[in-house]
This record gives C-alpha cells, sequence and structure tokens, in this order.
C-alpha cells in the first residue's frame, strides 16, 4: 500500500530497487485477437529498467496495469455501488459494493479505498492503490525524459510513450477526483530526503486538480498517435481520442451541480482557509465542457468512430433483432468502431457468467449463473415504443405493475406468442428488450436453436422453470436478467463458453451524450442538442425526441426548454449507458443520488412457482444514502492521522 503521507513508505519508493516490479506485474493482455501480450521478464533495479528498450516498455506496462478492472465487479464500482443492479447474497457475498450500496461505508474501514490501495477493508489490493500508480508513471516520464536512458529508443517512440505515461497519470488522477473531491496532486515523487513538511501534502482546491489534469490530458493528447497502426501488437494502447475523450468526461463532472457551485461544501475549507469547492456556479464551466466533448468527438470521427450498426447475417434477422443486436454488440463486439477506449486489462469472462441466464433444461447453470438482478425500477425506467417515459406517454395505459397480458404476434421477436407475462413487457423501446431479459422473453443467440430469430431462445423463469431460482445458491433475485453485456457467441459449452472483449471504458454514444448535456446547459435546447441526442436514440430504433414529444408525452413541449431538456437528457443517458458502471457516477454529479438511492430494491417474487405467486412485488432492500455526506468517499482514519494537513470529506 502506498500512503502520500507516510514517510516511511515515501522513501520506500524512492529507493526501490524491487526484483518484483515486474514479476508482480501480470497484465492480462492477452488472448483476445489482438490485445497486448506482455510476460515481463525480472528486473533488478530501477536503473536496469531503464537501459534498453525492451525493458522501458515493460516499465510502461506497469503504468497501465493499475488501470481499474471494470469489467470485473469487484473492480467496477459503479455496478453494485448504486441501484442498477442487485446480486445474489449468497452465490456473492461480502463484497465491499454492496456495503457502500446499503449504506455501510465507513471512515474505519473504506471500501473500495482506492486512496490507499485496500478494496474491501481487508488490506491493500493488487492493481487498486492508485497512487501507487500514479508513482510509477512519474518514475517512468522523468526516466524515460532523460535522453541519456534507454538510448535506443528513438525520438518519436520516446515521445509517444511519455505522452502515454502523462494520459495514465492524468486518468488516474482523474478517477481518484471523481471519488473523492479535491485530492493531492503528485507531479513529482516526494524525494528521500523529504522534511515531514513535505511528506504531509494538502489536497488540492477542486477546481486547481480540474485545471492541473485537463492540461496534462492536453499535453499528452498532442503527442499520442491518433490510432493504432500495429493492431496485431499495440490495441489497448492510448490514443489522441482517448485522451480528449476523458477530458470531456472531466469537465463535463466538473461543470455538473454536484462541484459546481454546491451549498452543500459551503464549510469546506482546509487548514490553510483554502475552500476546497467552490459554492459558486459558474456557467462557463459548460462552455468548456461542450468544447472539449465536440473536440473528442471531431478527433474519434476523423479516424472511422461511428455508432455501431449490427450487419445482417445469412438468417436473414427481421429488422426487429437487428435493432437489438446493435444495442448489444455495440458493447460486446471487439474492437467496434463505436469503442473509442477498449480496456484489454479487464476481461469480461467472469462477468457474463454472472449475467448469463439458462436457456433451456439442457443449460449448465455454472455457465449461465444469472445471479446479477436489475431491479425492478431500472425495467420500468425504460422508454415505451413511443420514445418517452412510461409516466409521459398518452397513448398508453400501463395499469397497474402486476397487471399481465399475452404475447402476440406484434410482439414475437421480443415476448414468446401466447406467453402470459407482465403488462409492462409490453409496447416498450428496442433497448429495453435488447437489454434485459425476463419470464417470457426471447433472447437471441448466434446457436438459436432455429438458426434464426423466429423460434429462437425464450427466458421462463418462474420458480421451477429452466430459468428460475431453483438452482441452489445460483439464482436471480429479481426477475430480470442483463442480456446488454452477454456476446452473442456464448454456447452452452463447458470448453471457451464465452468470447471475452476488452472493457469499453469510452463509446462514442456516451461523448454524444456528453456533448448534447454540455450545450443545453451551455445554450439551451438548440438544433445540435437534438441532433447528437437523436443520433443514440436513431441507433436505439427511436423517433427523435421532438417528435417522440410532440406526438406522444403528456408534456409536449417539454423539449422546447432547458430544463426540460436536461430531464430528456439525463433520462436518454441513464437508458444508453446501463449497466455499463456509469449511473452510479452521474447520478452523483447531477445530485440526484440521495432521491434514488434512498427508494427500495424491488423486483418480482422469484420464489412463485404460478403466476399468481410470481408476479408480486417484493422488496428485496430499502437503500440508504446520506446527503451530503454519501456523495464523496471518506478518507480513512488511519491516513488522517498520519498527515494531520488532509481534511476529511464533510458528514464524515
Amino acid at each position: 500500500m502506498i500512503n502520500l503521507k507516510n514517510k516511511k513508505m515515501s522513501l520506500y519508493f524512492k529507493k526501490i530497487k524491487v526484483f518484483a516490479v515486474f514479476v508482480a506485474l501480470t497484465i492480462s493482455f492477452q488472448s483476445c485477437d489482438s490485445f497486448l501480450d506482455i510476460v515481463p521478464d525480472n528486473v533488478a533495479t530501477i536503473d536496469n529498467a531503464f537501459t534498453l528498450r525492451n525493458e522501458a516498455e515493460k516499465y510502461l506496462f506497469t503504468c497501465y496495469s493499475y488501470i481499474p478492472k471494470n469489467g470485473d465487479i469487484n473492480y467496477n464500482i459503479g455496478m453494485l455501488s448504486g441501484d442498477e443492479v442487485w446480486k445474489n447474497n449468497v452465490a456473492l457475498p461480502n463484497m465491499p459494493s454492496t456495503q457502500i450500496a446499503i449504506g455501510n461505508q465507513a471512515v474505519g474501514t473504506v471500501f473500495q479505498n482506492a486512496w490507499d490501495g485496500n478494496r474491501d477493508g481487508a488490506g491493500p489490493s493488487n492493481n487498486y492503490d492508485i497512487y501507487d500508480g500514479i508513482r510509477h508513471c512519474n518514475i517512468f516520464i522523468e526516466a524515460v525524459s532523460n535522453t541519456d536512458n534507454v538510448r535506443d529508443l528513438d525520438a518519436s517512440e520516446r515521445e509517444r510513450w511519455i505522452a502515454e505515461a502523462q494520459f495514465l497519470k492524468a486518468y488516474y488522477h482523474y478517477y481518484l477526483l471523481r471519488m473523492y473531491g479535491p485530492i493531492p496532486i503528485i507531479d513529482k515523487n516526494i524525494p528521500i530526503e523529504a522534511s515531514t513538511e513535505e511528506i504531509n501534502v494538502f489536497r488540492e482546491p477542486f477546481d486547481d486538480c480540474v485545471t492541473y489534469i485537463s492540461n496534462l490530458l492536453d499535453t499528452s493528447a498532442e503527442k499520442l498517435p491518433e490510432s493504432i497502426q500495429d493492431v496485431t501488437n499495440e490495441l489497448g494502447r492510448i490514443t489522441r481520442p482517448i485522451a480528449l475523450g476523458i477530458k470531456a468526461k472531466l469537465l463535463t463532472m466538473a461543470a455538473s451541480p454536484l462541484f459546481n457551485g454546491n451549498p452543500d461544501y459551503a464549510g469546506f475549507t482546509d487548514s490553510k482557509g483554502r475552500q476546497l469547492i467552490s459554492t459558486t456556479s459558474d456557467s462557463e464551466k459548460w462552455n468548456k465542457a461542450a468544447d472539449a466533448a465536440l473536440a473528442a468527438i471531431q478527433s474519434a470521427e476523423a479516424i472511422g468512430s461511428s455508432l455501431y450498426y449490427f450487419p445482417q447475417n445469412q438468417f436473414n434477422l427481421s429488422d426487429t433483432t437487428l435493432t437489438k443486436m446493435s444495442i448489444r454488440q455495440a458493447v460486446t463486439e471487439r474492437w467496434n468502431q463505436e469503442v473509442i477506449w477498449s480496456n484489454p486489462n479487464s476481461r469480461t469472462g467472469a462477468l457474463q457468467y454472472y449475467c448469463m441466464v439458462p436457456l433451456s433444461s439442457e443449460y449448465t447453470h455454472t455457465l449461465a449463473q444469472k445471479i446479477l438482478s436489475p431491479p425492478l425500477k431500472i425495467a420500468k425506467m425504460y422508454y415505451t415504443k413511443n420514445g418517452v417515459p412510461m409516466n409521459e406517454d398518452r397513448t398508453l395505459n400501463f395499469g397497474n405493475d402486476t397487471d399481465l397480458r399475452i404475447g402476440d404476434a406484434d410482439h414475437r421477436y421480443n415476448i414468446l406468442e401466447g406467453y402470459r407475462t407482465a403488462r409492462i413487457h409490453f409496447d416498450r423501446e428496442p433497448r429495453f428488450y435488447a437489454n434485459l431479459g425476463f419470464d417470457g422473453s426471447t433472447f437471441y443467440k448466434d446457436d438459436s436453436p432455429s438458426r434464426s430469430d423466429e423460434d429462437t431462445w425464450v427466458i421462463r423463469s418462474k420458480f421451477n422453470d429452466y430459468s428460475g431460482s431453483n438452482a441452489g445458491v445460483l439464482y436471480n433475485v429479481t426477475g430480470y436478467y442483463i442480456k446488454k453485456l452477454i456476446d452473442r457467441r456464448m454456447t452452452n459449452s463447458t470448453q471457451n463458453p464465452y468470447r471475452t472483449y476488452g472493457w469499453p471504458e469510452l463509446r462514442l454514444a456516451d461523448l454524444y451524450l456528453l456533448y448534447a448535456e454540455a450545450l443545453n446547459e451551455a445554450s439551451g435546447p438548440t438544433p445540435e442538442v437534438l441532433r447528437y441526442i437523436d443520433l443514440v436514440r436513431a441507433r436505439a430504433g427511436l423517433k427523435g425526441v421532438a417528435t417522440s414529444w410532440s406526438t406522444y408525452s403528456v408534456n409536449p413541449s417539454k423539449y422546447t426548454t432547458k430544463e426540460g431538456m436536461r430531464e430528456i437528457i439525463h433520462h436518454e443517458r441513464l437508458i444508453e449507458m446501463s449497466f455499463e458502471g456509469q449511473r452510479f457516477w452521474d447520478l452523483r454529479r447531477w445530485k440526484k443520488a440521495a432521491e434514488e438511492l434512498n427508494k427500495p430494491i424491488q423486483g418480482w417474487n422469484f420464489t412463485g412457482i404460478e403466476e399468481a405467486e410470481y408476479y408480486q412485488i417484493q422488496t428485496l432492500e430499502l437503500q440508504r444514502f446520506v446527503a451530503p455526506r454519501d456523495y464523496l468517499w471518506p478518507i480513512s482514519e488511519n491516513t488522517l492521522l498520519q498527515n494531520p494537513n488532509l481534511e476529511q470529506n464533510p458528514g464524515w
């Protein structure tokens, strides 16, 4: 564990003559088409690490290895710490994210503690000590910037490698900033002869942190390649669109209500008397965010990035299924044109095991564990078929949530014809059917028994059904299943049932919606705002915002005001980015977490055998979110004792 406040550890890292720097580094850049394939050798000293190009490159991959593995539910904080996915506590007990979700975060045992590298409260975790990653980046940048080192490294490659390390250093600061708010900026490692005063660093004001990270991203972007040319060996390395995309996310976060003029932080000052988060709103931050998002979009599109559309295959799929496959495979199709940053250090095999639902009595439950369960409120979040929220559609009546309806020919590609399921499962938008499985829903994959989307797989999920929860400890707790994260090639085979993919850290759809959001806040609902949100909606099989609201909403002029468009964009973003770990952070930056994360977690009665039992709503958990305390992570008590210059976050 690295601790900025602890002099002993600072000395340790300055003296680092480690044999384990590369031995402990098992970067999983392997086996997934053109992922980086690096198995570092032992290197005795830091000096030796920067004598030859080959060894220096291994150290660069040391810097990469600290990128959090967001394709793993243990590391992707946003997946289980909020309200988007609930889990089976028997199959997955004692997970730190769940402790956060139910309000058990504490200063004594800080769960998902990226500051100290202590993920679960039990001790430091490999590759989760983000400040450790920053220190390695600093070592690399300093060493490789010295042209007396790595003499067999040509100038252009040297420049690029330094830019990669600069990006990683900026990204790690951003990752901490999003969690903790104001943080210490570690631009250079603390020297061995540092005094106690130098070691006891201060948290820097939030806006200063943003400026530092933004400038570092700009510096790196100037020297990064526009795209990867050596796709055999370098896919997964950082490019200019990635750096610009993270800058857009940084500045959008900084412009959002949590950090832009939040009165809750009026008394949040340090011992120098500095206000750590400004309580004065600055509208210019939204202009900067919009400019950054547009620059990122233009950079990505210039090298061929576009929204992913699934191509017609030999089975002549219906338009309904093609749209659903476009939505699903935008996330799971390796290196597709929409994914700007794919993280090959984070595999998705286990994630797919946890999401997948058995599709027949022959399915092996250990290969389709179905233990990650979206709550009922997430199912209700998706639009109607008319592209507006359920409670706004003036043409459809969904009645009570427990009302039932029989599948008809119009829904046959989404719901088994003649099957009775909940009324709220009918007349919904394509993303509802693409992303979620439920009792009676279809699930098309490449191994469809009919070889087409006619008579394809169907989920039957009452307790004793093949998809149900009568399977020992491997059970679903809400009656909803995550289809979005399952690659279409999944098979019920004990030999490589899942084709893994690098976790999509950044998609073009994400940037489109960030740009629409920032531009609306800066300028109101301009045609440009509508254009970018409508691009995402078109891929999802929906009409544009203006047409949908004008025609179907009880509030037809909603999109014509900044406030109304803000609500529409927020809703659109929660739908489009669902199950990718974004909702958790978006609710925070919008200051909506206190509203959403104090609602009950509900689902169908998964122990129900007959319709009358199964289609009853049960409450699984009453979440607890305390504002403003829970908007930011606490700093551990031990860290505060070691460094009296650090201020605790408000409420802790």
